[in-house]
């Protein structure tokens, strides 16, 4: 498997955020981005996802399935924690197992994350760092091959930061890949990082 990106060029609001980006990637690597605010990180991801399109350049992914693309068959997972507040922990995993056709029950992936406690919580009680716990309770609960992660350790205290890099070190083990835009250490080793920003 191998993900890349060629002369990859993402344009916002009539500003061209970044120009000529080249990356590649191969089954079990990681890719951190870094760079000041503003950069194009979480662009460049939501770019990879297939919510943006992209100005000029392309990208390939092999290995995956020939009939899905690669936002299909990718988990992203931005600053928002795309959670029902009304239903509970539980209710909230189930629903995104259910939809997007899981293979681990609901419980055993909030085992996962150290929720299970909090199942029949609703989450609009639930802290800011629980809530991320949750929004990460669907990379174990549903596989997907590409994870494309936005600051995935904001808002987790040092157990759940533990918890978050153990679950990125699985699965690049099973030939998984990550792209994560950070300002932190992740807690995996990558042979490199990509720079945005004009120090690129």
């Amino acid at each position: 498997m191998m993900l890349s990106g060629k002369g990859l060029a993402c344009q916002r609001g009539g500003r061209m955020v970044f120009s000529g980006l080249d990356f590649s990637l191969r089954a079990g690597q990681a890719l951190p981005l870094t760079g000041p605010n503003g950069a194009g990180k979480s662009s460049l991801l939501r770019l990879l996802a297939g919510l943006l399109p992209a100005a000029a350049g392309r990208i390939d992914f092999k290995g995956g399935s020939p009939e899905r693309s690669l936002g299909e068959q990718a988990h992203y997972l931005g600053h928002q924690d795309a959670l029902k507040t009304q239903l509970t922990v539980l209710e909230n995993i189930s629903f995104w197992a259910s939809y997007m056709r899981g293979t681990l029950a609901g419980d055993d992936a909030l085992t996962a994350v150290g929720l299970c406690e909090l199942a029949n919580v609703p989450a609009a009680y639930l802290s800011a760092g629980q809530r991320r716990r949750l929004s990460l309770a669907r990379l174990v609960a549903i596989q997907r091959p590409v994870w494309l992660l936005d600051e995935p350790n904001a808002s987790l205290d040092d157990s759940a930061q533990k918890i978050l890099s153990a679950m990125m070190r699985d699965h690049l083990k099973r030939g998984g890949l990550i792209i994560a835009a950070t300002h932190a250490p992740l807690g995996i080793k990558s042979a490199r990082e990509l720079r945005l920003g004009r120090a690129r």
